[in-house]
């Protein structure tokens, strides 16, 4: 899963999807288009949210019909559930809401894919839950995403143990390599606004570690110019180099055997 943080416009978007599938193509790699409507939880109230649910959703809608690939976004209240599904492939659940009860259900009867992204309040057991409130609703069709944990104030750390235990979720996990390197509220604006820093150079680092461990998929943003984004820009990969990245993971993920681990396996072999 793949794309800017949020969409610009629809020239940036269209554009932005040309670029990664030509890359996925060429590398044979599964690709779903991200990009969110309206970033509802943005440190400040002055930060730019995006282009909204009617202009967002047509602009999604105009991205997968052009190219023919699936969608993900993300939803903030259970009424914008209905009206995304009719898009997006998957919806995504944010991590400070990894366990609202009624956004799980609504997500999940829309009978789309419901990923969840764990908070970085929560431990890996949390998400077996949240999981479970999409399966009682009717859909199996979930996942669990690790985006990193909270280390004291402003700051996140990828605890690689997460991705092993998250599998007692019983559903496939996946890895954002590019949230989890996020330092909320590090930066400031020139007109005040206070928005999240990050350390973009450690991205192939974490992406790396996350795959050797056997995720079943990667999620990470992805911009042509990360440092003119209006969100995130700290914590977005460049699209120019993004083609040699995911050949140096392909590489490793058929190399690892990360796959054959186990949640119980953590606890080491029976004595």
């Amino acid at each position: 899963m793949a794309g800017p943080n949020v969409i610009q416009s629809e020239e940036h978007a269209l554009s932005m999807c040309r670029q990664i599938k030509e890359v996925t193509d060429a590398l044979d790699i599964e690709f779903v288009y991200k990009s969110s409507l309206d970033k509802a939880n943005r440190t400040s109230a002055s930060s730019f949210r995006g282009p909204g649910m009617d202009e967002g959703l047509r602009i999604l809608e105009k991205v997968k019909t052009t190219y023919g690939v699936p969608i993900v976004t993300d939803i903030h209240e259970s009424y914008q559930a209905e009206r995304v599904g009719r898009v997006a492939d998957v919806i995504q659940i944010p991590a400070f809401l990894c366990r609202q009860t009624d956004l799980l259900v609504a997500a999940a009867r829309t009978q789309r894919i419901v990923n969840i992204k764990k908070g970085q309040f929560c431990g890996p057991s949390i998400m077996g839950h949240s999981a479970n409130k999409c399966r009682a609703a009717g859909n199996p069709n979930v996942m669990v995403c690790e985006r990193g944990t909270m280390f004291g104030y402003g700051d996140l750390v990828v605890d690689p143990r997460n991705l092993i235990l998250m599998r007692d979720a019983n559903c496939p996990v996946v890895a954002d390599v590019t949230h989890s390197l996020q330092q909320p509220g590090r930066m400031t604006s020139e007109c005040g606004a206070i928005s999240s820093g990050g350390t973009r150079g450690l991205i192939p680092t974490i992406a790396r570690t996350c795959v050797v461990c056997g995720v079943d998929g990667l999620f990470m943003e992805v911009h042509d110019n990360p440092d003119s984004s209006p969100v995130d820009a700290p914590t977005q990969w460049p699209m120019g180099h993004l083609k040699p990245l995911l050949e140096e993971l392909s590489d490793i993920a058929r190399a690892t055997k990360g796959r054959s681990a186990t949640a119980a396996s953590c606890f080491g072999p029976t004595i």
